[in-house]
């Protein structure tokens, strides 16, 4: 119950004007000049939940892209079911992870898009990714086994998003958030996506001198960060090698 209480207002001034001694009698308050206030009730503040998935990325050491390099957007696709198999597979998880040393190799990169694009940011798809949704994503590649490490690594060996030394990311409009067009989506498996294939689908149609243009300025930002890219993806990024993560760092399960 909401409980009432007096609030006694003396001006500072009086006694900063008048530095006489006060009486007992020039203390007393009219009662015209007493307010009567409810009394706040505190309502609970919402604190963000972390839910267990989150939570081990983070005794894990790994770290909050979003927290590292304030400025970026993140979209999980594997939390959200606009991915090549239509479900969401990261639950309560919506923050992007990834090793604290890739962190500061994607903030140089990001600092070198800032310098010669200031309108444009990173907008990020997927950082650490634990064999256990690596299971799912292979289990659900509709492509035969031979085929299937081209876009998703084996859980039997694990990849460098396992490991969290891998990124997938596109520009966007940092006023708006929108991504630029890179000529095909996110988890388009095909030539269109490819890197090594832009010529070709240059001639064929397929996608644009400013779609490539869009890819080289992602392209050249992240190998100042020190990543390399891949040939069948353009949105796929390493910091390490699986040889040097494996020595560096243990997989994410």
């Amino acid at each position: 119950m909401k409980q009432r209480f007096f609030l006694i207002v003396v001006s500072a001034l009086v006694f900063q004007c008048n530095p006489k001694t006060v009486t007992e009698e020039e203390m007393e308050i009219p009662a015209e000049s007493v307010e009567i206030a409810e009394e706040v009730i505190a309502e609970p503040i919402d604190v963000e939940s972390i839910g267990d998935l989150e939570q081990s990325l983070i005794e894990a050491g790994l770290v909050n892209i979003e927290t590292e390099i304030p400025g970026v957007f993140v979209e999980l696709k594997y939390s959200t079911t606009d991915n090549f198999f239509g479900q969401d597979v990261y639950g309560d998880l919506t923050k992007a992870y990834i090793q604290p040393e890739v962190a500061q190799m994607l903030k140089k990169a990001h600092q070198r898009l800032k310098e010669e694009h200031p309108e444009l940011t990173f907008l990020v798809y997927d950082g650490v990714r634990p064999l256990s949704v690596q299971q799912i994503l292979w289990d659900n590649l509709d492509k035969p086994d031979s085929l299937k490490p081209l876009y998703v690594a084996d859980p039997k060996i694990g990849g460098l998003h396992n490991y969290g030394v891998a990124v997938d990311l596109t520009l966007a409009y940092q006023e708006s958030g929108q991504a630029l067009n890179m000529g095909t989506g996110y988890d388009f498996f095909g030539y269109p996506a490819y890197p090594d294939r832009e010529n070709q689908m240059l001639r064929e149609g397929k996608i644009t001198k400013e779609h490539v243009a869009n890819r080289e300025i992602l392209r050249k930002v992240m190998k100042h960060g020190g990543f390399t890219g891949i040939g069948s993806e353009w949105w796929h990024f390493n910091a390490f090698s699986r040889k040097e993560a494996a020595v560096k760092f243990d997989l994410v399960k």
